[in-house]
């Protein structure tokens, strides 16, 4: 079992997305607040495989739910 924790940059390359902090801030800053009743994985920005990568993610409590928590919370968040 492989007991590494990601970063918010390794999730990002995972999804196919800039990786580099100000692309990952400025995807933040872009794409939030979701809306309290919208599951990450519902978001209307990700493509299905991207959507479906966060969602089993999450379901399985696999090794990226960690990190993918945490891009939920900075998601969700007002700030």
């Amino acid at each position: 079992m492989d007991f590494s924790t990601h970063q918010v940059s390794s999730l990002f390359d995972q999804l196919g997305l800039p990786s580099d902090e100000i692309a990952i801030e400025n995807f933040i800053k872009i794409h939030s607040p979701i809306a309290a009743d919208i599951l990450l994985a519902d978001a209307p920005f990700w493509t299905s495989a991207q959507a479906s990568f966060l969602r089993d993610e999450i379901l399985k409590d696999a090794d990226w739910a960690e990190v993918v928590d945490q891009l939920n919370a900075r998601l969700h968040s007002k700030d």
